[in-house]
């Protein structure tokens, strides 16, 4: 069945996605609000929001919203991203009307204590801690900061322990209240769920939800640049990033071809001349990360002291060889590979509510799964290999290391291959 859409009178979007067969649903509201849409001294109040949702409403505390979803046997769960906040429960379909109320108490009610302020944001820094303490995925962090220096789309969506430690009950309150507008948020049901009994839930529990638009983040401005944290570590944690493309672009789909092929499983470039025809890592992958207006092509490696010094070359040497040499074989097991992790996600309620927000923020609109298949279907070795040539010659690159890096290859040596330096090389 094809997801059912309705716009609430106060500007909330509510869409149901019944799933034969299911027992269970995910039920969830998507607001069109994160890190970017944050300010300097407020760095991470959006993620910081997301935690004090669940610690007491003005009829609920902590220990009963938790004692409510597991006494049914469900879950609630949110997360932070940098351009969304999402706040869902997966229950038996006996208990869809549960959840909706507890989201939307969460959502209209939030009690905002001063107590429990002061207890999450020892939480949320600990948070902090621990994530600086995993290298591989500060190193993200890292990378975000010198590919969008000194603007919100670089900032990290945890915050840094000077803004935690200053959140105030009107802050969370002011970024709350400008914020968490009904005129950007979705609601999403999906698995064993009716849309006109989710339309009528929805319509109740969510009617004191202010009406109108979030405030729009300043846009992404990509720069690129490099930072190097030389630790001591067992491996070098290292991210290369070089422009990518916006989620409406239209080589948005040529750009998630590209980096499967070249990075996306075991039959990837990199893959194999990295890892199995060289030896010099155990983890390579590639990514595409689209935002509204802007994006990022990067792969990530974690490779030894004296392998780092050449993983960089073989980096490049690849994405050279992908543009100038894609294969319809290889863009057909890219595509192959992505099709069938959509179509596998169809089966999971949670993964199927995810997409039609993501789609629902991007294209304002649900995709259907025959589209997104012709969409795939259009591209082709030859707009791979043009895709490849964009990203190539697109701007400069940004890197991120962390880890015993000292014989990484230096920032001037690795822009060389890139933009306006290649083609000069290329010509001597």
């Amino acid at each position: 069945m094809k997801p059912e859409i309705t716009r609430l009178s106060n500007g909330l979007t509510v869409i149901s996605d019944p799933m034969a067969g299911l027992e269970s649903a995910m039920v969830g509201i998507w607001v069109n609000a994160g890190s970017r849409n944050e300010t300097r001294p407020l760095m991470g109040i959006s993620h910081m929001l997301e935690h004090m949702a669940f610690k007491g409403t003005a009829t609920r505390s902590a220990r009963d919203l938790a004692e409510e979803i597991e006494a049914v046997g469900g879950y609630l769960n949110a997360y932070t991203g940098r351009e969304q906040t999402a706040f869902h429960a997966r229950v038996l379909k006996a208990d869809v009307p549960l959840a909706i109320d507890l989201l939307s108490d969460i959502l209209i009610h939030p009690a905002f204590a001063q107590d429990e302020i002061e207890r999450e944001r020892q939480v949320v820094l600990q948070e902090i801690g621990q994530a600086a303490d995993t290298p591989d995925d500060i190193v993200f962090d890292h990378l975000q900061s010198v590919s969008y220096p000194d603007q919100p789309m670089g900032w990290p969506t945890l915050g840094v322990v000077e803004t935690v430690s200053a959140f105030s009950q009107d802050d969370l309150r002011g970024y709350f209240g400008a914020n968490y507008r009904a005129g950007d948020m979705t609601f999403v049901a999906s698995g064993a769920v009716s849309h006109d009994a989710i339309v009528k839930l929805v319509g109740e529990k969510f009617a004191a939800l202010k009406p109108g638009p979030t405030p729009a983040p300043l846009p992404a401005r990509y720069v690129g640049g490099d930072i190097r944290k030389e630790e001591d570590l067992e491996q070098a944690h290292i991210t290369f990033a070089l422009p990518g493309v916006s989620s409406a672009d239209p080589d948005f789909y040529a750009a998630q071809v590209y980096v499967t092929a070249l990075g996306g499983g075991m039959s990837s470039r990199l893959f194999q001349e990295a890892r199995e025809r060289r030896g010099l890592c155990y983890a390579i992958s590639a990514f595409a990360q689209a935002s509204k207006d802007s994006g990022t092509i990067g792969v990530y490696t974690g490779t030894g002291e004296a392998e780092a010094a050449e993983i960089s070359a073989v980096i490049a040497g690849e994405m050279e060889k992908l543009s100038a040499g894609a294969t319809d074989a290889e863009v057909g097991r890219a595509k192959a590979q992505m099709k069938s992790s959509l179509l596998m996600g169809l089966e999971r309620p949670g993964q199927r509510a995810e997409q039609i927000a993501g789609q629902m923020f991007s294209y304002g609109r649900v995709l259907s799964i025959e589209e997104l298949s012709a969409k795939l279907d259009l591209v082709d070795a030859t707009a791979v290999r043009r895709f490849g040539e964009r990203v190539l010659n697109g701007g400069a690159p940004a890197i991120a290391a962390v880890g015993p890096i000292g014989k990484l290859e230096s920032y001037d040596v690795f822009a060389r291959r890139f933009g306006a330096a290649r083609t000069l090389c290329a010509a001597e």
